[in-house]
C-alpha cells in the first residue's frame, strides 16, 4: 500500500469516532492494525547514558534537578556496561538499541564519548543504533550519523496547547528544529508523548495529529507513572479504558506507523495488554524505562506471538 492509498482520517473524523459508539472505534482500530500496520513487531531497548541533574523543568520527570525526587544520579555509562546491555538485548532478539541522556542537550565532551560508544557497538553487534541526547544542533547530529546512529528520538510529549504548562525551559519549536535537522541529514525520527498528565482526550488527538504533520512513523506512547517529588505526583492514574481509547485513536490517525508501548505499561493486566496489541500497539521499548519499570522480554514475546505478530 502506497502513502497515497492510506486511509487518512481527518481530525473531525477522529473526534466523531471518539464521541460515538466505542465499539466502532475499537473495531476500526483493530481493522487498521490487522490490514495496514506492520505485523512484524518491532522491539527496541534503551540504556541510560547519563541520569539525573537535568536543568529542564519537565513536570513529569524524576530526572529534573528542579524537583526533590529519589532519582539516581550517574555520570556517563562506561563502555563495558553499555556493551554488556547491548549484547544481552541482541541475544533476546531485539533489533534496536538506544543511548538516552538526561539534560537539555549532550555537551561536546559527552557527544565525543557517546560517538565512541556508538562506533564500538557497530563493531561488536549487529544492532540498529538510536540516540536520544536532547536538543542537538545539526553539527552534533551529523557527528552521531557519521558514528552510526540512524534514528534520533525527540518526544513532542503533549499537544501544543498543553506543553507550555508542563515545561517552561524549552519549547516544542526547539524540538521541531532538532527533528527537522535529524531528517535533513538522513536520520529516521522517533517521537511520541506521555498520556495522563491532565490533558483531555481531544488533546491526545491533537498530539496524534501533530505527530502526523511531522511525518513520524515510530511513536512511543508513555503512560504517566506519577513520581513522588514531581509536580505531577498527585495525578490520578489513567483508567485502562482511557489507555485503550488513546491507542485506538492514535491508530486511526497513524494507520501505518509503529505505535510503541513505552514507560508506564507495567501496571497493565495481561487482558489490557492483549487488547492494546489488537487495536494498535505493534512495537515496544523493552526492559528498563529509565525511571519506571517495563515488562520482561519473555513476557512481551508471549503476548506478541499470541496476538498474531511475527518477530
Amino acid at each position: 500500500m502506497t502513502e497515497t492509498d492510506l486511509p487518512l482520517y481527518t481530525r473531525d473524523d477522529v473526534l466523531r469516532f471518539a464521541a460515538g459508539d466505542e465499539s466502532l472505534l475499537f473495531a476500526e482500530a483493530e481493522r487498521l492494525t490487522g490490514t495496514v500496520a506492520s505485523r512484524r513487531f518491532d522491539m527496541c531497548s534503551i540504556i541510560n547514558g547519563k541520569s539525573g541533574r537535568c536543568g529542564e523543568d519537565c513536570k513529569w520527570c524524576a530526572q529534573s534537578a528542579h524537583y526533590p525526587t529519589a532519582c539516581e544520579v550517574t555520570d556517563l555509562v562506561d563502555a563495558e556496561t553499555c556493551l554488556r546491555h547491548a549484547r544481552y538485548n541482541e541475544a533476546q532478539g531485539i533489533r534496536r538499541f538506544s543511548i538516552v541522556n538526561s539534560g537539555r542537550r549532550a555537551t561536546p565532551r559527552e557527544l565525543d564519548y557517546i560517538c565512541g560508544l556508538i562506533r564500538m557497538l557497530r563493531r561488536e553487534t549487529d544492532l540498529e543504533l538510536c540516540a536520544s541526547l536532547g536538543l542537538l544542533d545539526e553539527t552534533g547530529l551529523r557527528r552521531l550519523y557519521a558514528a552510526g546512529v540512524r534514528r534520533y528520538h525527540c518526544n513532542m510529549e503533549a499537544a501544543t496547547a498543553v506543553f507550555p504548562r508542563l515545561c517552561t525551559t524549552h519549547t516544542q519549536e526547539e524540538k521541531l528544529k532538532t527533528i527537522e535537522s535529524a531528517r535533513r541529514i538522513g536520520m529516521d525520527v522517533c517521537s511520541g508523548g506521555i498520556i495522563g498528565m491532565g490533558e483531555t482526550e481531544t488533546d491526545r488527538v491533537d498530539l496524534a495529529f501533530l505527530l502526523r504533520r511531522i511525518g513520524v512513523k515510530s511513536i512511543p506512547i508513555n503512560i504517566l507513572s506519577p513520581i513522588p517529588g514531581t509536580p505531577l505526583e498527585g495525578m490520578p492514574l489513567l483508567s485502562d479504558r482511557e489507555i485503550l481509547r488513546t491507542v485506538a485513536l492514535f491508530r486511526l490517525v497513524h494507520p501505518d506507523a509503529y505505535l510503541r508501548f513505552a514507560g508506564g505499561r507495567a501496571r497493565l493486566s495481561d487482558a489490557i495488554l492483549d487488547a492494546a496489541l489488537r487495536i494498535g500497539i505493534n512495537s515496544a521499548i523493552e526492559g528498563d524505562m529509565l525511571t519506571t519499570l517495563g515488562h520482561t522480554v519473555a513476557q512481551d514475546k508471549a503476548h506478541i506471538l499470541a496476538a498474531g505478530y511475527t518477530l
